[in-house]
């Protein structure tokens, strides 16, 4: 996947702005920031769209900046020289994506219909953009679409809020979601940095969706780790259940045969998307074990170490 795609794949989340004055640019991106969404498609629907995308280019220089309602060349060519590193479209024009193309641009053009999408495709695109999500029947077009268009991916933008967020997320064909939920006109005009930080922040832990899995405890032997296991069985009615490598006490404690990591044992925390959490929680400077990776057949990562041990606990992503 091309880089920048990556990149947007792991925020998960592109907010879409349509900022009226360009002084504004600089804290509205600096708020996204510190809510976990290094990244904004900002829509040539007003004046401000150029001279906002060159402030955060120059001033804020870890945000991923893309250029939105992109209609013209010469809007496209602007786009480009403000810094901009993709180019959304709300609909699919293909002399448009050509022109993008020509230009070394990464090109998201919105699309609704098979047709649109099989032009795409043809143009050499493998994510394109569904516009407007929720008129054009949601996750369960996209789904039914999916069937035949196995290799292509989108970003749903159009309808879509915290409520429905995982509905697109949660199937392997979103690349990630557009929305304006965040960066309302009101909020930006009220200059409310906090508070867009805050509902940020608020989606991206509805995107991750971390919570406690279970807690592995380091056995000598498979003698005590029958014995701890039935013990949680006997005391909580936790049932037992026997394994390989380890012993389960319900699905809460995890009695391993011999010392695993961690001085005491494991603590595994579940998410949505674990390449998502690692890259969330990598810009918090969390560092992770690269060689406890663990991927599936489709190449996400399933299970991943963090370096560091809490408590005395080695602490591990797993997907949910």
């Amino acid at each position: 996947m091309n880089e920048i795609l990556k990149t947007i794949s792991n925020i998960g989340i592109v907010p879409v702005v349509a900022i009226e004055d360009a002084k504004k640019a600089v804290p509205l991106a600096k708020a996204l920031v510190a809510g976990g969404l290094p990244t904004a498609e900002i829509t040539f629907r007003t004046a401000a769209a150029e001279d906002a995308m060159r402030a955060i280019a120059a001033e804020v220089p870890e945000m991923l900046i893309g250029a939105g309602t992109v209609l013209t060349p010469e809007q496209l060519d602007r786009a480009l020289d403000a810094g901009s590193k993709f180019i959304v479209s709300p609909g699919f024009n293909p002399d448009m994506v050509k022109y993008g193309l020509s230009k070394g641009a990464l090109m998201l053009p919105g699309t609704a219909t098979g047709g649109e999408m099989e032009q795409a495709m043809a143009l050499g695109l493998d994510v394109v953009k569904f516009f407007p999500a929720e008129q054009n029947g949601g996750i369960a077009k996209i789904k039914a679409l999916a069937g035949p268009y196995k290799k292509l991916k989108w970003m749903p933008t159009g309808g879509v809020t915290t409520k429905n967020l995982m509905d697109y997320l949660s199937f392997d064909q979103i690349v990630a979601c557009g929305g304006t939920w965040m960066v309302k006109s009101d909020l930006i005009e009220g200059e409310r940095w906090d508070e867009i930080t805050a509902i940020c922040r608020e989606a991206v832990k509805t995107m991750l969706g971390l919570q406690l899995m279970h807690v592995g405890v380091n056995c000598a032997d498979e003698a005590e780790a029958e014995a701890v296991a039935r013990r949680f069985d006997a005391l909580f009615g936790f049932a037992f259940k026997a394994g390989n490598s380890s012993n389960f006490a319900g699905t809460a404690v995890e009695c391993m045969k011999k010392p695993g990591r961690g001085k005491n044992g494991h603590i595994a925390i579940g998410a949505n998307s674990v390449d998502r959490a690692m890259y969330h929680l990598g810009r918090q400077g969390v560092e992770f074990d690269e060689t406890s990776v663990k991927t599936n057949a489709k190449g996400q990562t399933t299970n991943v170490y963090l370096k560091e041990e809490v408590g005395g606990f080695a602490i591990h992503i797993m997907k949910k």
